[in-house]
């Protein structure tokens, strides 16, 4: 596959270890929800490393020093329905006073080309506004794509996007369609197959998150 200077993949033994959990099918839906919780905070460390900061004062038991603080409140998380819901809590345990927007995303059964039935993000100061767009999975790219469009002609000049696996189809034209947007993944996988879904993948990420399978 192309290299693309936007598309990264966080390797480190603690991800790739909880992402073989993730891949398992005998993985339960407690499980599989725990652990895609920690890798997006794992991934997430790299994702936000380049989010702005600044020194405060700060005084400890013995004395005065320096620290850094990030200002979360400028900081969106996207998670696109239903999937990116699986990965918003541990997000929010790492950015806590991070707003929470949502897309809601369908195919149209004539152009099947992926349509927004839902979508709801703050838009006060959107241009100053750094969003992070989550979904489990990057296989085609369509949601993801049509996701970003939509951020930014709400005014969204800051955005990144962050999954678990992607698939190389995917990557490409994710990048190709939004080379100013970042993206980091647990995981690159092989290919889509005939059915689109991600090989070796995990399965339906919807379906394993809340056990409706």
């Amino acid at each position: 596959m192309k290299e693309y200077d936007n598309f990264h993949v966080v390797d480190h033994p603690l991800i790739n270890h909880k992402i073989r959990l993730i891949r398992n099918k005998n993985t339960d839906h407690q499980l599989f929800r725990a652990l895609v919780n920690e890798v997006g905070v794992l991934v997430a460390f790299e994702l936000t490393k380049d989010f702005d900061s600044f020194n405060v004062d700060v005084e400890t038991p013995l004395a005065k020093t320096t620290g850094i603080k990030v200002d979360g409140n400028n900081v969106v998380i996207v998670p696109i329905l239903r999937a990116g819901l699986g990965m918003v809590d541990g997000l929010i345990k790492l950015i806590p006073n991070a707003r929470i927007g949502y897309v809601g995303m369908e195919r149209d059964e004539e152009s099947h080309q992926p349509i927004h039935y839902y979508v709801k993000v703050p838009v006060q100061s959107v241009e100053n506004k750094n969003f992070i767009i989550v979904d489990p999975m990057l296989a085609t790219g369509g949601t993801a794509i049509a996701t970003a469009k939509k951020l930014k002609q709400l005014g969204a000049k800051y955005i990144k996007f962050m999954c678990l696996i992607a698939a190389p189809e995917g990557v490409q034209n994710f990048c190709k369609s939004h080379p100013d947007i970042q993206v980091y993944t647990a995981a690159l996988d092989k290919k889509l197959n005939d059915d689109k879904y991600i090989v070796p993948g995990l399965g339906d990420a919807g379906d394993r998150l809340f056990g409706t399978e």
